[in-house]
């Protein structure tokens, strides 16, 4: 499979503390979307589905775990991948009580019709592509076309509260990487990111790129 990153611990995706895997490539490139960076699929990104897998578990051997987050980029572009990530964290999930939750530009009945199997392995989806009019969404959602489905009796427990729920504030993560890139973990409603980007200046830190602005808007 492609791989743009995964990250550890990630709090802003779904209930817990997470684990977080964006896949490479997207086909959809939804307007407005904040992860441009994610869209071409790039084969030098590739890993074994295996070796993720190991890195997940023992990620969790050492710290908490309460589920994954799969997003993108279109992680539903590389059907056999998540397929076989999904099929493999399974039991690994079910044995310590964590949830699966994927992210998806297309629409619930495009999953269903095409991708019940994978479905059936998660605990909750959130599909739907980002429509930048009609953003904010509500908790976990960019846009509120986009729905939060919870698929499993644990899904239902950990996200049935959260389905009709409006965001009631920003939920971000700024992480850096060892070769001094940040990178920006959550669902922004419109401003949270320009208001994040003035804060680092403050700072003295700042951004000689992001992905999130608009090509004619990059520095």
């Amino acid at each position: 499979m492609e791989l743009s990153r995964a990250h550890y611990p990630v709090t802003v995706l779904g209930h817990g503390r997470r684990i977080g895997l964006w896949f490479q490539g997207c086909s959809i490139g939804c307007a407005g979307c904040v992860a441009r960076d994610t869209w071409e699929p790039d084969p030098a990104r590739a890993i074994a589905v295996d070796a993720l897998v190991e890195w997940c578990v023992s990620t969790a051997a050492r710290e908490p775990v309460d589920g994954v987050t799969i997003s993108g980029g279109e992680p539903f572009d590389q059907p056999d991948a998540l397929a076989a990530l999904v099929g493999a964290l399974r039991p690994w999930a079910d044995a310590d009580g964590r949830d699966l939750l994927c992210y998806s530009g297309r629409s619930l009945r495009a999953l269903r019709a095409d991708f019940s199997r994978i479905l059936a392995a998660l605990d909750a989806a959130i599909p739907g592509p980002f429509q930048a009019e009609r953003a904010p969404g509500g908790v976990l959602r960019g846009s509120a076309n986009q729905e939060l489905v919870p698929l499993t009796e644990l899904g239902r427990r950990r996200y049935g509260d959260l389905v009709d729920a409006p965001a009631d504030r920003p939920r971000l993560q700024v992480t850096a990487d060892d070769d001094g890139r940040l990178w920006t973990i959550g669902v922004p409603r419109p401003g949270d990111l320009e208001t994040l980007d003035a804060a680092l200046r403050r700072r003295g830190i700042v951004q000689t790129a992001s992905s999130w602005r608009p090509p004619e808007d990059r520095q």
